[in-house]
């Protein structure tokens, strides 16, 4: 702690982490290590599948492989300290640590709503073949994806320096996981209504134009799906559209429960738990919504097993 002005400066602060009962912590370790395990495993298996299968080098797989990208350094700027928490003592993240963590938190978090409002806008000029080819290109979305990192660092910049601009000179225990904006801010030396305004007004900027494109672009596909003459077709349509919306209101919903209220630092209680849907699981559900269920995407996979399968016959006839 350095000195000035009878106040003393944080250099570090504590965690409390998810609970305090070490009964549950040994359950918790093996239930997000599954979790991360499977984001994983299954993200760099959608990036390394759409990579090498040509069948899949198109604008829809290029956007799912950002956005597998996105979900793999999302998980992991939060899971692997989560999991040291349960079986270490010590809580502790320096100031520094937490600045980082925070802006690269507001980085994925940005780029994740963006990404998702790009793909739904992809899926709504898809259900116009004719017009597809003609608006949706590759460089199209190249362009879309540096924009939208473009956006994620300036949101970051300006919602991590609106929270550490402030003084913290007392307290130094942030009742939650990692260093999250409300949390942090209830630590501050001084008034933060300047603050809590600017962090709704930011994060009401990312998620409200990109819920509207999302519901918009997919109210569109349900009325075009309405106007298929077969009925297996559009059982198979509302199934995945019904998986999609259920995804994006996990994510969407608990960000705006933790973020998009006129006091976000008052009900810290319960934002612990909606904060695991929207920084954990759901980058590992993307996986399986978005990637596992498509028809392409399975394609390629039994084309990769077959591959594998008849590489590993033809080496045992060798031997």
């Amino acid at each position: 702690m350095a000195l000035g002005q009878n106040h003393t400066t944080v250099m570090r602060f504590i965690l409390l982490g998810l609970t305090d009962q070490a009964d549950l912590k040994q359950l918790l370790f093996a239930i997000f290590l599954l979790i991360y395990s499977v984001t994983l495993v299954g993200n760099l298996g959608v990036i390394d599948l759409i990579r090498t299968s040509s069948p899949l080098h198109t604008p829809m797989y290029f956007l799912l492989s950002v956005l597998s990208f996105l979900d793999i350094c999302n998980s992991s700027v939060f899971t692997p300290r989560l999991l040291t928490s349960f079986l270490t003592t010590d809580q502790s993240i320096s100031f520094a640590g937490c600045v980082v963590q925070m802006a690269l938190m507001n980085l994925h978090g940005t780029g994740e709503c963006l990404l998702l409002a790009i793909m739904a806008y992809d899926r709504f000029v898809a259900s116009n073949p004719f017009l597809y080819h003609t608006v949706i290109s590759k460089r199209l979305c190249i362009q879309l994806v540096v924009v939208t990192y473009a956006v994620g660092v300036f949101i970051s910049t300006v919602q991590t320096g609106n929270v550490f601009s402030l003084p913290f000179c007392g307290p130094n225990i942030i009742d939650h996981y990692f260093c999250d904006i409300p949390p942090v801010l209830q630590l501050a030396c001084s008034d933060t209504t300047t603050a809590n305004i600017i962090l709704l007004f930011f994060a009401a900027l990312v998620t409200v134009p990109t819920v509207s494109v999302i519901l918009v672009s997919y109210a569109y596909i349900l009325v075009t799906i309405c106007r298929v003459r077969s009925l297996e077709a559009q059982r198979k349509a509302f199934s995945t559209c019904a998986s999609h919306l259920t995804t994006l209101s996990l994510f969407y919903g608990s960000v705006f429960l933790v973020y998009v209220q006129p006091n976000p630092e008052s009900a810290s209680a319960y934002n612990k738990i909606l904060s695991v849907f929207y920084t954990i699981v759901i980058s590992m559900l993307n996986t399986l919504v978005y990637s596992l269920r498509n028809k392409d995407v399975k394609a390629a996979v039994q084309v990769r097993v077959l591959n594998l399968s008849q590489k590993g016959i033809c080496q045992k006839g060798i031997w």
